[in-house]
């Protein structure tokens, strides 16, 4: 899944609650069938950068 979470200009307050909005929107989002880890990793980069792994708890 590839979402756009912010710009440039965005202050370090911004992208956190858009990554926070995101990941709990995805979380709801998860079927009851599913079982044990819906998300196993989640990683941030720029458009041509390289990945950084986040941890989320």
């Amino acid at each position: 899944m590839n979402v756009m979470i912010g710009k440039v200009s965005f202050t370090d307050e911004q992208i956190a609650q858009n990554f926070k909005a995101l990941y709990d929107t995805v979380a709801k989002a998860r079927p009851n069938t599913v079982k044990g880890v819906f998300m196993k990793s989640v990683t941030v980069s720029t458009t041509m950068g390289p990945g950084v792994k986040v941890t989320v708890e």
